[in-house]
């Protein structure tokens, strides 16, 4: 199963796909770097992926990195998650993120500026 949410929340099954975007306000045309965060219930919020607008170099969590993509259209300053193989562990608050900061690592929560109002999806049968 594959969708493609732009609002809201969604379900889908394991082993289905997911492809979640974020169009940026103006507000962001000054940050450097957009990232994907989820917060999973009763865990703390842990990055899913970045990009470098500049230069599309990307950054995935190790365990995540077979089966999640980042993608940035410039021209439309939208930013994509792409996840593949969904698991019931990956049911979470995934929120869409973007930074001035250049350095420093790029999962450190404290480092981004701007956030989204975040997209719950639901992992089961």
């Amino acid at each position: 199963q594959v969708q493609l949410v732009e609002s809201g929340g969604v379900s889908v099954q394991p082993g289905g796909s997911l492809r979640l975007p974020c169009v940026a306000s103006g507000d962001t045309d000054s940050t450097n770097i957009m990232a994907w965060f989820r917060e999973r219930p009763g865990k703390a919020r842990e990055g899913v992926a970045a990009i470098v607008k500049r230069n599309y170099i990307t950054h995935y969590r190790d365990s995540l990195a077979d089966r999640v993509a980042i993608s940035l259209d410039n021209a439309k300053n939208t930013v994509y998650l792409q996840m593949d193989n969904l698991v019931p562990g990956d049911s979470a608050t995934y929120c869409w993120t973007a930074r001035v900061q250049r350095g420093g690592h790029w999962s450190t929560m404290s480092s981004y500026d701007y956030w989204g109002q975040g997209t719950q999806v639901t992992v089961s049968s």
